[in-house]
């Protein structure tokens, strides 16, 4: 388990920060803890610093995973983030969509939003920006990407397609065998 270099830090902050905007440093400036983001074996974890110098006592090849896996890096150097991180993105998310009860089931089975199972969205959301996925009731499915504005959205028919799937919560029974 290692630092990120600088190159991987700031990937992996540009990604961040399309769904969490400037709360970035909420992750990192915690009141209770200082908290960092550490690379094994191409995928990056957030956690504690405590935790961390436990880490650093066990070898590379007997840890399996320290901390809330974030996401990994791709052989191309590109950073995907993994469901695991939804709960992070979640409580700082700059922008959101709310999907009705009909919409829930197809977004977990890994399809895209239309605008028929559209229930809210937040003002002024820009085209190509991250979203969090919530249901009406408030609970995180997962997140993506918007593939129009929100002023563009009320022009659209119901089977249009609004926001475009990245990871949802079921990937954890679809990936059990990739995600960790």
């Amino acid at each position: 388990m290692r630092p990120l270099t600088a190159e991987e830090t700031t990937t992996l902050f540009e990604k961040l920060a399309k769904y969490i905007g400037a709360n970035i440093k909420h992750l990192i400036d915690r009141p209770d803890e200082t908290y960092c983001f550490r690379l094994h074996n191409n995928r990056v974890y957030y956690l504690s610093e405590a935790m961390m110098r436990i880490a650093a006592s066990v070898g590379r090849d007997q840890l399996g995973s320290a901390g809330v896996c974030f996401g990994k890096f791709t052989k191309t150097g590109k950073f995907k983030l993994h469901i695991t991180a939804l709960d992070h993105l979640a409580q700082y998310a700059k922008h959101k969509i709310w999907i009705k009860p009909n919409g829930e089931m197809p977004f977990l089975y890994g399809n895209h939003v239309v605008k028929a199972h559209l229930g809210r969205i937040t003002d002024d959301t820009p085209e190509h920006t991250g979203v969090v996925v919530y249901t009406m009731s408030d609970s995180p499915l997962g997140f993506g990407v918007t593939a129009r504005s929100t002023v563009d959205m009320k022009k659209l028919a119901p089977t249009d397609i609004i926001m475009f799937h990245q990871a949802d919560v079921g990937e954890y029974l679809r990936e059990e065998d990739t995600l960790f």
